[in-house]
């Protein structure tokens, strides 16, 4: 894995909760009155506003008090007269602006009685009963953990006790069946009347008539429904085992007793109060505050007439008393980069991979055939959206014959330059390239490709950003409590702190969300040799041992394998992939399966063999007449190819950071370099193991990759005069994995040894290298490579003696692909001759830097 920018993003809002900020353009300049409205206080934002304006009437009595508070909120006509004219101008557009967006938003439901009771009843100004003042200082300060338990209607002695707080309002009354009450204002927004109703009876429902300047909304009053999260739910997000957490956590359009909304919800244990802020309150969250469900550490609320397509975030008050706005962890939805607000999502995206789905179980990973194509998709091809990827790389990728295609991290990320790697939505697709559904469009067009979808996923470290996870609710909570633990070392973000139950929980449910929500064919795991020991990148003495001594993180092992163990139980055919560069012992083998060190495996299904791709390149890189001295780099992977199952990598981060292109690492001139690049493809596509080839490299792209260029295209125009030599090995790689997947002998027994035999493994001198492989029947395929410079004619090669003819299948050294067209055109016969330790053997005229595959004729 390649050292990666850290980042904290393009500063994401300065003034997170500035009205406006988090909107689109078109929702900004919808009306004059509301750009007015956002330069009430240029520079900050609605909660520090009204902070402000509480604080100035510090140190009063209750009534001054109260009144300070009604002027900061400018709650009544009557105080904004008070106020100088330019105040009195600003408030009452405030005022306008909030009630016109609110009844945008909300759609005129019938009355909640029949239009005759409700001309015949009159309105009734009954004795009001205010918010209890510790209460109301709650609310106002945003501390308060059950605001439901004060606002809304509540038995008390003598009727029923109605409250509500509507800052900005200037009146409110009550709806109910046979009932029009007008509530008493008892000022800084609050409103309360007692009901003239018996308090045996049932609490009516009721609506709201709220009076702005200007406008009268009919509106749900918040905080008379109950929860709308189960005990269930709860009890399994306090034990860290919801495996569905995103469909009880984060914003969910619904209808909760008839009334259609949105419900929020968000784990933030440590925080003093949460409420929802948004475009559907011009960033102020003051009249929104959430409720706590007791020790799950859980807030929530039920928002009615709140849908798909609000943008909101959630104003937590920490420990201390200060205020964060942060975005929702659980959000399956984003603005566009840099803009930082979580979206409200519905998806309407209807499936057409059913076909496919029922047939990827059939056999297991290792068993087949798999070649990657991996892909970045904003620089594939620059300006394309998820639909028009889905136009485009299905039919490209098919044509070539790649099983799969991996793609670089999706999850929402704020600086490109990370790639991905440096992850703030673990739930949304980036909305770079579109919404949710169109990226489920992209996987859905794969799948009807015959194409299986395999994405990076980064459960290791995730960035600062102080408006994402970074000590979301003021403490540490994400992230491990020990600012050491914490901090990655290398790439100036933060580790998970995988011994946490909620936290290992929000990581396992990510993983299933992918692969269930958007039909994920396998996960590629980032950086797992970074979680799974404690001195990663750590001098002496900046770490502490685990229990047991060792310098094992015992709760990145336990997260591993149950994150594995539960994708595997519930997503029949999916598979997992480790990026783990070291020699941890068992990364494939099953969990309840310990090892020689005592662990249990991890339970992956393929781990990338970084060691074949650092020996492969190493001995690629030296000039033929010097690689005699090398041959080890190309034999030592069969020492271990058993050891787990395997993955063949040539990834980005071989072809980045100045480590130049793949045909750019080989030697000699232009046709050398191809031909060089070409033997060491049909030597990677025959050799045990899955292959993997990061985009562009499938054309010998002369460049090395950047993510603001993507791939070279230009190289296989046919007016450019080159295109030939470019479109030769492309060419290449779309034969080999075409006999590829037609044979099983190349990738059945990929994980058996009696799947691979050495034919030729010691002709240093030569260059030679030549092996066998079997499928599950015994049926071989013969490889030879000639890395040497020179042809070598009349090369005898040992061969089984029960097979009377083979034939040439692939020859890297055809003229088809730029090559010297050194073929064996017919079939080649065995001679009674024994060699290499077998009864019998083929001469054959091998290709100076060429690889060829023969097959039984």
């Amino acid at each position: 894995m390649t050292d990666r920018p850290a980042t904290t993003g393009p500063e994401p809002h300065a003034t997170a909760g500035a009205p406006g900020l988090d909107q689109p353009a078109a929702a900004r300049k919808a009306t004059g009155a509301r750009t007015a409205a956002q330069k009430v206080t240029a520079g900050q934002a609605p909660a520090e506003q009204a902070a402000a304006a509480r604080r100035a009437g510090s140190g009063k009595t209750t009534a001054n008090r109260s009144t300070a508070r009604a002027v900061a909120k400018k709650s009544t006509a009557t105080t904004a007269k008070k106020n100088a004219k330019k105040t009195a101008t600003k408030t009452a557009t405030k005022k306008t602006v909030t009630a016109t967006h609110a009844a945008a938003r909300t759609p005129a439901p019938p009355s909640a009685m029949p239009a005759a009771a409700c001309a015949a009843s009159s309105a009734v100004t009954p004795a009001a009963v205010p918010v209890p003042f510790e209460d109301r200082e709650r609310l106002l300060d945003g501390t308060h953990h059950d605001p439901h338990a004060v606002l809304g209607a509540h038995r008390v002695p003598g009727g029923i006790a109605l409250r509500v707080f509507r800052p900005y309002a200037l009146g409110v009354t009550v709806h109910a069946e046979g009932m029009r009450v007008e509530l008493r204002h008892d000022g800084g927004g609050f409103f309360s009347a007692l009901l003239p109703l018996d308090r045996a009876d049932p609490v009516p429902a009721y609506r709201l008539q709220v009076v702005y300047e200007g406008t009268v909304l009919d509106v749900e009053d918040p905080y008379r429904f109950p929860p709308t999260l189960g005990e269930l739910d709860l009890h399994l997000i306090g034990e860290g085992r919801h495996e569905e957490l995103w469909r009880v956590l984060g914003a969910h359009p619904m209808t909760h007793q008839g009334v259609s909304g949105t419900r929020f919800s968000v784990w933030a244990p440590d925080a003093r109060g949460v409420r929802v802020a948004g475009d559907f309150c011009l960033w102020d969250g003051t009249a929104y505050p959430m409720r706590s469900l007791g020790a799950s550490g859980v807030w929530e609320l039920f928002v009615p007439g709140i849908g798909e397509g609000e943008l909101y975030k959630f104003e937590i008050t920490r420990p201390d008393g200060s205020r964060t706005l942060r975005a929702d962890p659980m959000a399956r939805r984003t603005e566009v980069p840099p803009a930082t607000a979580s979206v409200v999502h519905t998806s309407h995206h209807v499936w057409g991979d059913a076909e496919w789905l029922a047939r990827r179980a059939e056999r297991p990973a290792h068993e087949a055939p798999m070649s990657v194509y991996e892909v970045h998709l904003p620089s594939w091809r620059p300006g394309l959206s998820y639909r028009e990827l889905a136009e485009q790389l299905p039919a490209y990728v098919k044509d070539l014959g790649f099983t799969h295609v991996e793609l670089m991290p999706v999850a929402e990320h704020p600086f490109g330059g990370s790639w991905g790697y440096q992850v703030t939505s673990y739930y949304a697709p980036t909305a770079r390239l579109g919404t949710p559904d169109d990226f489920k469009h992209l996987v859905d067009s794969l799948h009807r490709a015959g194409i299986g979808v395999i994405m990076d996923w980064v459960p290791a470290h995730f960035p600062r950003d102080d408006w994402a996870l970074a000590e979301f609710d003021g403490r540490p909570l994400y992230e491990h409590s020990d600012p050491v633990r914490a901090a990655h070392p290398d790439w100036g973000t933060l580790e998970f702190d995988f011994g946490r139950r909620e936290v290992r929980n929000f990581l396992v449910a990510n993983a299933v969300y992918w692969c269930e929500e958007f039909h994920i064919d396998g996960l590629r795991v980032d950086a797992v040799a970074s979680m799974l020991y404690l001195d990663y990148s750590r001098e002496p003495g900046q770490w502490t041992p685990n229990p047991r001594g060792g310098r094992e993180n015992l709760d990145a092992v336990a997260f591993l394998q149950e994150m594995n163990a539960t994708v595997y139980r519930r997503v029949p055919g999916v598979v997992t992939i480790a990026e783990e560069s070291t020699a941890w012992d068992g990364v494939t083998r099953a969990t309840h399966h310990r090892g020689p060190s005592g662990f249990g495996g991890l339970g992956f299904g393929l781990k990338w063999n970084m060691g074949w791709m650092h020996d492969s390149l190493r001995y690629m890189r030296h000039d033929p007449v010097h690689r005699r001295h090398h041959h080890g780099d190309m034999t030592f992977s069969m020492v271990y190819a058993y050891s787990e199952n395997y993955l063949l990598p040539i990834s980005h981060d071989e072809v980045v950071h100045g480590k130049g292109s793949l045909v750019s690492k080989m030697p000699g001139d232009w046709w050398q370099q191809r031909a060089n690049l070409r033997a060491y493809l049909g030597f990677m596509w025959a050799h045990p193991g899955k292959q993997l080839l990061f985009m562009g490299q499938e054309f010998a792209q002369g460049s090395e990759w950047s993510e603001t260029r993507g791939p070279d295209w230009w190289l296989l125009d046919p007016s450019y005069g080159a295109a030939a030599d470019h479109r030769g090995v492309l060419d290449l790689v779309r034969d080999a994995n075409t006999v590829y997947r037609a044979t099983p002998a190349l990738w059945e027994r990929d994980a058996h040894p009696d799947g691979f035999q050495w034919v030729v493994e010691d002709a240093a001198d030569d260059n030679v290298l030549a092996f066998l492989r079997r499928d599950g029947r015994g049926a071989p395929l013969l490889a030879v490579s000639n890395f040497s410079a020179v042809p070598r004619p009349g090369y005898r090669i040992g061969v089984p003696d029960d097979v009377p003819a083979w034939t040439e299948v692939l020859n890297t050294d055809a003229a088809r692909y730029g090559g010297s067209d050194l073929v064996h055109p017919g079939p080649v016969e065995p001679e009674p001759q024994g060699r290499h330790g077998r009864p019998a053997s083929i001469r054959l005229t091998l290709p100076p830097l060429a690889t060829v595959w023969l097959r039984p004729a």
